[in-house]
């Protein structure tokens, strides 16, 4: 993207003032991962990586080694279409279900650790997956007694990586959604 993604402009706020929003109307609470200087002036807890410079998993460890509860939702702070509606059903089917976690999976399949809620007791099996040296977040996540979430329709997995992500062409629902 060039910069960072979190303070990209979205309907009036950043981006992941935008989504903390979401999150804290379906989890009650909020705690961003990542630089906390940067992120104070949101007025939400912010913890830096445990483990700096791996990535989203780095981040997944961070969170679940810092929570008192024992399921928690972890998010991108890219992902706009994401709604409290929606994260709310991910944290019933998990809460519901017998597998250490829950996360959604795209129409291609393509399973999104991103968008997902975690058992606490996960963190163990993180910890000795990035101390093997592996890195990959899916790898992790299909090694996990994981429950799925089909996302078949919608726009809540799609995510702002690159400008053309973010700067839809003139008339379309993205767009509108963006500056709306």
């Amino acid at each position: 993207m060039g910069r960072d993604k979190a303070l990209l402009p979205y309907r009036g706020k950043t981006l992941v003032d935008y989504v903390a929003q979401q999150v804290a109307a379906s989890a009650g609470s909020v705690t961003l991962v990542g630089h906390p200087e940067r992120y104070r002036y949101l007025g939400y807890p912010s913890l830096p990586d445990e483990r700096p410079g791996l990535g989203p998993l780095g981040g997944i460890l961070t969170a679940l080694g810092a929570t008192p509860a024992d399921w928690n939702l972890v998010v991108a702070c890219d992902m706009p279409g994401l709604t409290a509606s929606f994260l709310g059903q991910l944290i019933e089917q998990a809460e519901a279900g017998d597998a250490d976690c829950l996360a959604a999976r795209s129409e291609t399949g393509l399973p999104e650790p991103l968008c997902a809620v975690y058992h606490r007791r996960c963190r163990e099996s993180l910890a000795a997956w990035l101390d093997s040296g592996r890195r990959k977040a899916a790898g992790w996540l299909v090694s996990q007694r994981v429950a799925w979430h089909p996302v078949t329709s919608g726009d809540w997995l799609r995510n702002a990586n690159t400008p053309a992500d973010w700067d839809p062409p003139p008339g379309s629902p993205a767009r509108e959604e963006r500056h709306g």
